[in-house]
């Protein structure tokens, strides 16, 4: 492609999306860039602390349980208190609880507060995809959902690479810079990120009201119930790149920065072909997709059964890399699809649950395969999960027909509107219909 051509791609790429989203974008970046906890706590157990794998896989357990009680109460707050204040105390209890966490020495401490951050970190997830969903429109979701899952994973590339040198080092350094950064995400969203939550639309005497959804309406909706169980599975296997690669390369005898330079090539091949990829398979069935995605994940990480070197597992994460960029974009925009406006934080955090529960199962799963029967059995799992996930898939999506927009107000949207003119309002579009 010439220059003039990358040049266009680029525009096409950032363009018409509104500043909203782009100090939501940044906010997402700085809060990536202080990732460590959840990427080196299983080496920081198993080689600083000198704990066992079950261990390790017992207090990233305990994070996850964390993330999935926080999962649904913060999908409330976010639908009740609204998405900025839901952030911000999110990100404010996530930076206290990781700092705390770093002078814990006790292993019953550390577990109860690695609980306690794994519940503070999750309970922003569920307002920041709410209001990504509110702020954008719907033909430029899963753009914008790509370009948000860049900006994690450029964070995630630097991060992971720089922190595993830190880590030969200071362990106690990784968890202060976390906290650091996460203070700093805090403030972008104070100064610079206004309140999305759509208003309620007005209504006939009588009549219930519009967002009137309740956590057992989104359990009693089928076919998002299907969507969320096979983002599980999916979750289960991607979940393994942070919790049972580190423990395998491990036990190869490799060292954290060897971890770190082999994860960071996942961070990295999204950074170069996230953007490029949407671009190529944002028009194309989304069913189609998310099958192929799952197979590719499954069998990505069972090629891990044959690594013995950090080239080798370097060479499996771009595998299942390319499943995560596939799937990423496409599995969040059939979310927010399925998901009422004024229901969106509790159906997000339905959503959110989902890999929550994995992020709980994935270090139990690994620990005990790793410790009782060896890596390679664990790899084999991953790739029986994709395969079923992949066949799931096939049976929910056949009939599946994705519900038509339906029209709500959103603040932000509306002064975009404003902004932009009459032809820009005609297609502002926030909510998709209840189902």
């Amino acid at each position: 492609m010439s220059v003039a051509g990358l040049k266009k791609a680029a525009h096409e790429t950032v363009a018409g999306l509104p500043r909203e989203f782009w100090w939501l974008w940044t906010s997402t970046l700085v809060n990536r860039l202080g990732a460590f906890v959840a990427t080196f706590m299983a080496l920081y157990l198993t080689l600083d602390r000198g704990y066992s794998a079950s261990y390790a896989g017992l207090v990233a357990a305990l994070h996850g349980l964390g993330g999935v009680v926080s999962s649904l109460g913060a999908g409330v707050m976010t639908d009740r208190l609204g998405r900025r204040p839901t952030m911000l105390i999110a990100q404010l209890s996530t930076a206290v609880s990781v700092a705390v966490l770093g002078f814990m020495v006790h292993p019953v401490a550390i577990a109860g507060v690695a609980f306690v951050v794994g519940m503070a970190s999750n309970a922003s997830r569920p307002a920041v995809q709410a209001m990504m969903a509110d702020i954008v429109r719907p033909e430029d979701r899963v753009r914008a959902f790509s370009l948000n899952y860049w900006a994690i994973n450029l964070g995630f590339a630097v991060s992971s690479a720089g922190a595993g040198f830190i880590a030969e080092y200071s362990y106690l350094a990784g968890f202060m810079g976390e906290a650091a950064l996460t203070l700093l995400c805090a403030f972008v969203v104070f100064l610079k990120v206004p309140e999305s939550r759509p208003e309620a639309a007005p209504r006939a005497a009588g009549t219930p009201p519009q967002d009137d959804v309740r956590l057992v309406t989104v359990l009693r909706d089928g076919r998002y119930m299907g969507v969320v169980g096979l983002s599980f599975l999916v979750a289960l296997i991607f979940q393994q790149g942070y919790v049972g690669l580190p423990v395998a390369m491990g036990t190869d005898g490799l060292s954290a920065s060897d971890f770190g330079t082999a994860i960071a090539v996942n961070g990295v091949l999204i950074v170069a072909l996230q953007i490029p990829v949407t671009r190529f398979i944002q028009h194309r069935d989304p069913r189609r997709l998310l099958i192929l995605s799952s197979m590719l994940a499954g069998y990505g990480f069972g090629l891990t059964a044959f690594a013995g070197s950090v080239g080798v597992y370097a060479l499996t994460v771009c595998v299942w890399t390319l499943a995560e960029i596939v799937n990423a974009p496409t599995q969040t925009g059939i979310v927010v699809q399925l998901s009422p406006a004024h229901g969106r934080g509790r159906y997000q955090g339905m959503y959110t649950m989902s890999w929550s529960v994995a992020a709980l199962v994935a270090p139990l799963m690994s620990g005990f395969v790793i410790d009782h029967y060896g890596a390679a059995w664990l790899w084999g799992t991953c790739a029986v999960l994709g395969t079923v996930a992949a066949a799931g898939y096939w049976l929910l999506m056949r009939n599946l027909d994705l519900p038509e927009p339906v029209v709500a107000a959103s603040p932000v949207l509306e002064d975009l509107a404003v902004a932009e003119g009459p032809v820009a309002a005609e297609g502002l579009v926030v909510a998709e219909g209840a189902v």
